[in-house]
C-alpha cells in the first residue's frame, strides 16, 4: 500500500514525507525522517575536493592563452601539440596548475587577461595579424592597444570600412563567426547604379551565388538616392555583401559596416579604437544563435537602417 503510494506521487513529492510525517517532524517527533530543505539535497553531493583545488582544464587554459576556441584546443591536444612540464599531453579533460609550464608551438604559453577592442577600420588597410607583402594592417592601428596579442573577429575587405572587432578570447572569437550563431552585421553599400524597388525585394528572397543562396534579413534604402542601401545581414561567407549586388548585376563603389553584432562605431573616428566596456562584453557573450531563416516571416519586409555614424 505504501509504495502505491509513493509511485502515485509526483517527482517532486517522492522522497518527502507526506503531510501527516511533516507533522509530526514539526512536533519534534524524533521517529520521523527530517525532510530536505530547498537546495540541500544536491549540496550533499557537491562537497569540494580538495585534491582539484586551483586546477583549470588545459583546453580553458590555451583558450585563455589565446591559442584559440576550446574546441580548437582541444583538437591541438589530441594531435599532440601541447605539452606540460616537458611531457606531450593527448588526453581530453586533462587539468593543470597555474604554475605549470605550458608550451604549444615551442612557445611558453601564459594565461592572459581578456581584452576586446573596437576599431573603426579605414579604407585600404588589411584585416590580417601580418601580410608578407608588408601592407598596412589593422593590428599597426591597435598596436599601443594592450600587451595582449589580439586577433581580428572575421574579416573586412581592404576597401570596406567601419565595425572589426579584436580580442584574444577565443571562445567568444568563435561565437560570432560560427555559422550556427550568426551575429548580424548592418551595411551601407553605396552602388554604381540606382537598384529598384523588386531588386530591394530580392535582397531579402534570397539571390544565387556560386556558392549556394544568400539573403538579407532587412535591405533599405538610406541616404539621398537609391543608389545608396542599408543591408542587415547575419551571413559570414567571403565578400557576400559584395556578391550579392553583384548577382543583380550592380556593384559597390563604397561599404562601410556600421553595426556588428550590437557594436557600433558611434563617437569612434575612422583608424580610431577604444576598448569594450564590461556591460558590452557582457551583452557579447549572452547573445543568442540567430533564428532560423523563414521565407514567409521575411518576404518582402523592408525596414529603415540607419547609417551609423561616419
Amino acid at each position: 500500500m505504501a509504495d502505491t503510494a509513493a509511485r502515485t506521487r509526483g517527482p517532486r513529492q517522492a522522497g518527502r514525507p507526506p503531510g501527516k510525517d511533516r507533522r509530526r517532524w514539526q512536533e519534534g517527533d524524533p521517529g520521523v525522517r527530517r525532510p530536505f530543505r530547498k537546495g540541500e539535497r544536491s549540496n550533499r553531493f557537491s562537497l569540494p575536493n580538495p585534491a582539484n583545488e586551483g586546477l583549470i582544464r588545459l583546453n580553458k587554459y590555451l583558450a585563455h592563452a589565446g591559442v584559440g576556441s576550446r574546441r580548437e584546443a582541444d583538437e591541438l591536444i589530441a594531435a599532440g601539440a601541447v605539452t606540460v612540464n616537458g611531457q606531450v599531453v593527448t588526453e581530453l579533460g586533462a587539468k593543470v596548475r597555474p604554475d605549470d609550464i605550458i608550451h604549444f608551438g615551442g612557445q611558453k604559453l601564459h594565461m592572459e587577461q581578456k581584452r576586446y577592442v573596437l576599431l573603426n577600420k579605414p579604407k585600404d588597410t588589411i584585416t590580417t595579424t601580418d601580410d608578407p607583402q608588408e601592407r598596412h594592417t589593422v593590428m599597426s592601428l591597435i598596436a599601443n592597444a594592450c600587451s595582449e596579442r589580439l586577433y581580428p573577429v572575421g574579416r573586412l575587405d581592404r576597401n570596406t570600412t567601419g565595425v572589426l572587432l579584436l580580442t584574444n578570447d577565443g571562445d567568444l572569437a568563435k561565437k560570432l563567426t560560427h555559422p550556427s550563431h550568426g551575429a548580424q552585421k548592418l551595411y551601407h553599400a553605396t552602388l554604381d547604379r540606382n537598384l529598384t524597388g523588386e531588386e530591394l525585394h530580392r535582397l531579402v528572397e534570397g539571390v544565387m551565388l556560386e556558392d549556394g543562396p544568400a539573403k538579407a534579413d532587412e535591405a533599405s534604402f538610406v541616404g539621398a538616392s537609391k543608389r545608396e542601401v542599408g543591408l542587415l545581414i547575419h551571413m559570414g561567407r567571403n565578400r557576400i555583401v559584395r556578391r550579392m549586388f553583384q548577382a543583380l548585376g550592380a556593384e559597390v563603389v563604397k561599404l562601410d559596416r556600421v553595426m556588428f553584432a550590437g557594436l557600433t562605431k558611434k563617437d569612434l573616428s575612422r583608424g580610431r579604437w577604444r576598448h569594450l566596456e564590461e556591460k558590452e562584453v557582457v551583452w557579447l557573450k549572452q547573445l543568442k544563435a540567430a533564428p532560423a531563416d523563414t521565407g514567409a516571416e521575411r518576404g518582402g519586409r523592408r525596414t529603415r537602417l540607419s547609417q551609423g555614424s561616419e
